[in-house]
Formats: C-alpha cells, sequence, structure tokens
C-alpha cells in the first residue's frame, strides 16, 4: 500500500505540473501576441504624428528640428530613439543609443521605402528587445527618406516572466494542497473500509461475525460492487457454516432432514449428464418499472424456494412467460438471461405471449375452464373453442422453445408445472423420447365424472400421458386420476404400480405432497421486526384475540363462508365481541374474469354487513386488506394472530396452513383447517372443519380462542415438527429422484407430432 501511495502521489504531481506547464505556455504566448499588437498600434500612432514634422525638416534641411522632435519623442515610455535614412536607405541623422541604431537590420526601412507604406519589425540585440517602425517622408510629393521609431520591447519578456514564476508558484500550492487531500482522502475513504473489509474478513474466519464490524458497512459504499460481493461471500459463508453445523447437529441426533444444501448436494451427486429444465408459467424473477426504475422483483411463490436450489445446483433452465412489463429489455438475442441478477447460476428462457393467447391460454381455458372443473366449489367451468386453440398454441409455443433449447443436451430432464401444460408432455416426448418428464398438477384431480363435463378431456389426458411421471399432491387425486384414465382412454392401468400405459409408454403416478422452506437446521427464534401490538396498532386494532385469514381472492378458499362462520360466533358467543377481531387478507387476483368480480363484491358486502351489525366505536369486527401483500407483511400477520382460518372450499394442499406453522417458531397459535384441503390429510392436529357447516366452523373457532396454552403448544409442536420433516426441500428431491429411477421407453414416433398434436387427438372411448 506505502508503494500505491507513491505512486499515486507522483502521478499527481506530474500531473498537475504537466498540465500546468502546458496551459501556462499557451496563456504566455497570448499574453505576448496582446502586449505586441498594443506596442505597434501605439508606435504607429506615433509615426504618424511625427511624420508631417520629419518631412518638414527634411525639406528645410533644418537638423536641430530633427533633434528637438527626436528629443519629444523620447519622453514617450518605451521610445528608445529616432533616425532618418535617405532613399538609398543610408543612415543620415538618428538620434539614441548610437550601437543599436547601427546595428539594426536595413529590412523594414527597405520595405518601407520599396513599398512607400509603413513597416515593423521586432528584433534583438545584445540584450535587448526591441521594434522598429518604419515609414516613408515625402519631399513636394516625392521619396525623400524614411523615418524608423526604435521603441523598447523588454518589458513583453519581464511580463512573460512573471507570468511563469507565477505559474511556479501556483504549481507548488496545487500539488501542496491536492496532494495532501488526495492522501487524507486515500486514508480516510480507502485505506479505513479496506482495514475494516479486512477486519470483518478476519472476524468470519474466526467464526465471530457478528461482532460490531458487520454493521458498519456504509464505509464500503465507495466500493459498491466489491462491498456487495463481499456480503455475498459472507452470507455464502455463513450459511455454509451454518448448514455444516446444523448437518452435524442432525447426524448427531440421527436425524433424516432436508435442507436447501442437502438438496443442492442430493442434485449434484444424482443428474447425471442430462440438464434440468422446469417449465412454469410464472417466472422466478420479472422486470417491472416502479417509478422513474426498473427493479427485478420476485414473484410470491413456493416454487422458486422449492426448485432454484435445484437449478442453481446443475446450471439448469427455467422456461416461463416472461410477464413483466420491462422484461424484453434485459434478455439476450435467444430471449434468455442469467439469474438470479446478483448471483447467476442458472437461465432464465422468457416465452412471449401476445395479449390475446393469454387472455384465450390464461384467463379463458386454464382459470375459466379447468381450475373451476378440478375445485368442487360450485362454480361452472367455462369452455369455449377458441380458448381451447390459445391453449394448445400456447402449449406448442412453449414445446418449441424447449426442444429449442434440448438440441444439444443429452438426455435431459424436464420438470412441469401444472395445469397450464397438460398437452405438453406428449409435445415433448413425441420429439425427444429419450427426455425424462415429470408433471406436477398443483390443484386437485376430481372423480371423473366430473372431469368429463371437459369436451377435450381425452387430448388433455393424453397429453399428460406422455410424461414418465405424474404427481399429485395426495393419493385421492391419483386415484381420481387413474379412475378418469379407465373411463376416457384406451389404456392398461395398474393399481398396484400406481402407472398407466398407452401406445408403448408407461407413466407412473405418485403423491408428493408439496411444503414450505421452514429450515430445520434453524434453532435460534427469529427476531420479530414487528411485536404482535405494533402490527395492530398499524391498523388501529384494539383486541385481545385476533383471528386471520390469508388468501388470493378465489370462489374456492371460502372466504365468504368463513365470514358468516366468524358472524354466527359472534351471534352465539356476544362475550367475543369487542375483544375479538378478524383479519382478512385477500390479494387480487385473476380480476378481469367476472366470477373473480362477483365475489369481491360478496366479500365486501358480508364484511360491511358484519360490520354495520356488529361495530362499535372503539371496536371493529372485520378488517378486510384488498392488496398483495409482502411476505413479510404476512409473516409478521401470521405471528401477531392467535387463530389462522384455513377453510377452503377445495384445494390440492394450501400451503397457508403450512406458512403458519413454518412462521410460529414460538409454537404457539391454533390452526383451522378445512377438510378438503390437501394439507389435512398430512396435519391431523389441526382443527379440522367442513367449511359449509357454518355452526361447525363458529364451533371450532370458539374452542380455538377457549383453548388452554398446554393444548396449543402441544399441537403447533407436533405440527411444525410434520412440514420441518416433509418440507420443499424434501418434495423436489423425491419428484426428482423418483424420475431418475423410472426406466425410459424409447418408442417409435413421428417427429411431426409436436406440430400437429391437435390434429392427432386420441379419440374418445366410447360408453
Amino acid at each position: 500500500m506505502r508503494h500505491f501511495r507513491m505512486r499515486l502521489i507522483l502521478a499527481l504531481i506530474v500531473g498537475i505540473t504537466v498540465l500546468s506547464l502546458a496551459s501556462t505556455y499557451f496563456e504566455v504566448l497570448a499574453r505576448k501576441h496582446v502586449l505586441r499588437s498594443e506596442l505597434l498600434r501605439r508606435t504607429e500612432i506615433l509615426a504618424a504624428s511625427h511624420q508631417p514634422y520629419m518631412e518638414e525638416a527634411l525639406a528645410s534641411g533644418s537638423t536641430p528640428q530633427i533633434t528637438a522632435v527626436s528629443q519629444e519623442m523620447r519622453k514617450h515610455e518605451e521610445a528608445l530613439g529616432l533616425a532618418i535614412y535617405d532613399t538609398s536607405g543610408k543612415l543620415t541623422i538618428f538620434d539614441g543609443p548610437a550601437t543599436l541604431i547601427r546595428a539594426l537590420p536595413p529590412n523594414a526601412v527597405r520595405q518601407a521605402l520599396k513599398t512607400g507604406a509603413s513597416s515593423n519589425q521586432f528584433g534583438h540585440t545584445d540584450g535587448q528587445d526591441w521594434l522598429v517602425e518604419a515609414t516613408p517622408l515625402h519631399v513636394n510629393g516625392q521619396l525623400a527618406g524614411a523615418l524608423v521609431l526604435l521603441e523598447d520591447a523588454g518589458y513583453i519578456r519581464g511580463e512573460a516572466s512573471e507570468v511563469w514564476r507565477q505559474t511556479f508558484l501556483r504549481i507548488v500550492f496545487s500539488v501542496i494542497l491536492i496532494v495532501g487531500v488526495t492522501v487524507l482522502m486515500i486514508r480516510w475513504f480507502l485505506m479505513r473500509p479496506i482495514t475494516r473489509l479486512a477486519e470483518r474478513l478476519r472476524l468470519l474466519r474466526m467464526g465471530n461475525p457478528e461482532h460490531g464490524i458487520l454493521d458498519e458497512v456504509d464505509d464500503l459504499s465507495l466500493f459498491t460492487p466489491i462491498a456487495r460481493e463481499v456480503e455475498n461471500i459472507t452470507e455464502s459463508l455463513m450459511e455454509a457454516r451454518a448448514a455444516a453445523a446444523a448437518e452435524a447437529r442432525l447426524r448427531e441426533a440421527g436425524e433424516n432432514l432436508w435442507t436447501a444444501e442437502r438438496l443442492t448436494v442430493h442434485v449434484r451427486q444424482h443428474a447425471g449428464a442430462g440438464r434440468i429444465f422446469v417449465v412454469s408459467n410464472r417466472e422466478p424473477y420479472m422486470h417491472v418499472r416502479q417509478g422513474k426504475e426498473t427493479v427485478c422483483v420476485v414473484p410470491p411463490s413456493g416454487l422458486v424456494t422449492a426448485v432454484e436450489p435445484v437449478l442453481r445446483a446443475c446450471d439448469g433452465m427455467w422456461v416461463a412467460q416472461g410477464s413483466g412489463s420491462e422484461d424484453r429489455l434485459f434478455v439476450d438475442s435467444h430471449d434468455r438471461l442469467r439469474v438470479p441478477p446478483e448471483d447467476p447460476r442458472y437461465t432464465l428462457r422468457r416465452v412471449w405471449l401476445s395479449s390475446e393467447e393469454e387472455s384465450g391460454y390464461y384467463d379463458g381455458f386454464a382459470n375459466e375452464g379447468l381450475w373451476p372443473l378440478c375445485h368442487i366449489a360450485h362454480t361452472r367451468p367455462i369452455f369455449r373453442a377458441s380458448d381451447w386453440e390459445c391453449y394448445q398454441t400456447v402449449n406448442r409455443k412453449f414445446a418449441q422453445a424447449l426442444l429449442h433449447e434440448m438440441e444439444d443436451c443429452p438426455e435431459p430432464v424436464v420438470f412441469v408445472q401444472d395445469y397450464h401444460f397438460a398437452l405438453l408432455p406428449r409435445m415433448l416426448k413425441a420429439v425427444r423420447p429419450d427426455a425424462r418428464v415429470a408433471i406436477f398438477w398443483h390443484i386437485p384431480w376430481p372423480n371423473p365424472e366430473a372431469f368429463g363435463i371437459c369436451p377435450w378431456q381425452a387430448e388433455l389426458l393424453d397429453g399428460l400421458l406422455g410424461a414418465d411421471l405424474i404427481g399429485f399432491h395426495i393419493p385421492l387425486h391419483c386415484n381420481n386420476f387413474l379412475d378418469t384414465v379407465d373411463r376416457v382412454l384406451e389404456s392398461r392401468t395398474d393399481r398396484e404400480h400406481m402407472t398407466a400405459r398407452r401406445r408403448g409408454h408407461t407413466t407412473t403416478i405418485r403423491p408428493y405432497p408439496v411444503s414450505v422452506a421452514i429450515d430445520p437446521t434453524v434453532t435460534e427464534r427469529v427476531v420479530w421486526n414487528k411485536s404482535g401490538d405494533e402490527v395492530l396498532r398499524d391498523f388501529n386494532i384494539k383486541a385481545d384475540k385476533v383471528i386471520l385469514g390469508v388468501d388470493r381472492m378465489d370462489y374456492t378458499k371460502g372466504i365468504v363462508e368463513r365470514l358468516q362462520a366468524y358472524e354466527r360466533l359472534l351471534e352465539e358467543h356476544p362475550w367475543h365481541r369487542e375483544r375479538v377481531t378478524m383479519v382478512q387478507i385477500a390479494a387480487p387476483s385473476r380480476t378481469r374474469i367476472p366470477s373473480y368480480a362477483d365475489l369481491r363484491r360478496r366479500v365486501e358486502a358480508t364484511v360491511e354487513q358484519i360490520n354495520t351489525r356488529f361495530e362499535t366505536p372503539d371496536w371493529r369486527p372485520v378488517i378486510l386488506i384488498e392488496r398483495q401483500c409482502s411476505h413479510e407483511e404476512v409473516t409478521n400477520w401470521y405471528r401477531a394472530s392467535d387463530i389462522c382460518l384455513v377453510t377452503s372450499l377445495h384445494d390440492g394442499m394450501n400451503l397457508v396452513a403450512k406458512e403458519y406453522l413454518a412462521a410460529r417458531d414460538d409454537e404457539d397459535g391454533v390452526l383451522v383447517l378445512s377438510k378438503f384441503t390437501g394439507a389435512a390429510v398430512e396435519l391431523r392436529d389441526a382443527l379440522i372443519v367442513n367449511p359449509y357447516d357454518t355452526d361447525g366452523v363458529a364451533d371450532a373457532i370458539h374452542r380455538g380462542l377457549e383453548m388452554n396454552a398446554t393444548d396449543r403448544r402441544l399441537r403447533m409442536h407436533r405440527m411444525r415438527r410434520q412440514v420441518m420433516e416433509h418440507n420443499v426441500y424434501r418434495w423436489a428431491a423425491n419428484v426428482l429422484g423418483d424420475l431418475r429411477e423410472l426406466r425410459i421407453e424409447t418408442v417409435d414416433v413421428r417427429p411431426e407430432a409436436v406440430l400437429v398434436h391437435r390434429a392427432e387427438g386420441p379419440q374418445r372411448k366410447r360408453a
């Protein structure tokens, strides 16, 4: 560092000196030019004023008159003398320094005599700088000689010397000032942060990273990219150290729990040669405009938490719809970008859909057709031929994007997500039979009679059976799927091994209950950024107990039925009034679909009805929050609430129940859970209810409010243990592990099937 400072100071000195000298040189040239111009102007005026007198004296031959004029002229500050030359250029009369006048070059005189006009010349003789001004003299209209004025030009050199002297002083002062400031800046803004950074890394190496130095990161703001990378390295090392210690604790305790690090290691060990591709409608990172800035945000999704460690471990690819307003600005010519932005570990491939395609495929067929079809929530599914066309087009577009990315990849592994891509597995296998394809169906699968409503049920089933592995949340959905295949398609199903064979290809069907990212290695309780009282105070809630509901604004979530049960609680148990407040978070969802807009009006009307009926000046029964809340906000509500209501009319799993358990590291609180959710199969210590039974739900809420602390904590401990042992990392490991172990059969297919899938839809089985 000492050598660096010396080199920097020397470079500053040289730079300042060269710059100052160069600027001074041009300044001196300009100053000389100005002074010479002024001297020439004054001399020309002086010569012109004396010319008539000299011509008169020359005509009369009066030498004393010439001498008198010379003496008068020499009173001028710069005048040295004058001389008269005849027409041949010979010196005839002069007054002034004889040696200097005799040594003057004849050029100016000759030029004046030749042209009949004034001429001038600067020169230097014996240490004297001078200016000669030669003016022709005429007598009776005839050229009679030349008048020469000799001016002192030495002061011009003196002025230039003074400028150089001042420059030297300015250079010295500038060097001292700038070098001094630079040394201080190096000391305070470079040396000090680097010293602190070194101290921070030393503490980290010693395993003691949480001393005060960790909080003083502002000093590194001058080196933002380096500071960010150091932060990432620090966090990674801390996480790795914590994970290693946690794994050691788990091994010591003989436990077999899954973490993100274990999933990463598992994938690296079992990935083989094939690259992993994940396909979903929602992208893990999207670029949106916020005010005047473009930011990269992570949409709220448990899928990102589960799948991202897999892709990070093997440099995989995530293929998804580019839905962010600024997404197109951040992809390359192949619509790819590396993510996460702060630590790129895998590739995101964005697929672009037109507004018509998105409306028909997503709003129409997927969410007005398949969503109500698969959820028994008594909302009539709507199937339109135009929506079906869009659904096929989008599936084909995703298939083509995937096949392009898989061109040079041997034995790729493809993990397709959800009901948006039921046709995709068959399209992929038609061209790449060597690919291992799994699809996870995140929503329920209804019984064959309900699914038979769909006009294109056979095509959907045939598309799904192109996969090697199909995952559902619970065994009931697996059995319903096989029953539907038996009813609709010509195929052979095996209930013992849970397989279906069609077109020479065998598909395995398995239950994989999805979960949340609760880390079993964390032994210390997380410090809440807000207490329960602070959360309530933000909404002006005055209550002893809080009942919480967290949902999308969706008719399958039973929000209206839940509110009605709460109203019944206040009717049947009036002592809960002014003591209990219900908070319902209802994030807007699919607002372009009429049934969702109608649901919102019903929810708002029910809330208004309850508040109008029971509200007092100091107490409001229901708080409705209709916006997308951040993960941090929702976690604060989970921790502040006494009861969490998950009363879906029908749900594949419902991760809100598991998120609530993951947030309650204090092991307190009560979960009221619908029997029609997949989570109810696992979480038997919840208060299981029928959401259609208003009185039963009200009684369960009352029971939860009156439950003693010992019972609450025992139930919460057992449910949290269940979620820890079956977290989202285990889910991902099980799906991909089973897919790797399957024996893949290759059959002869026509490659063009991916493009004509719609025309070759399977024939429906006759009843």
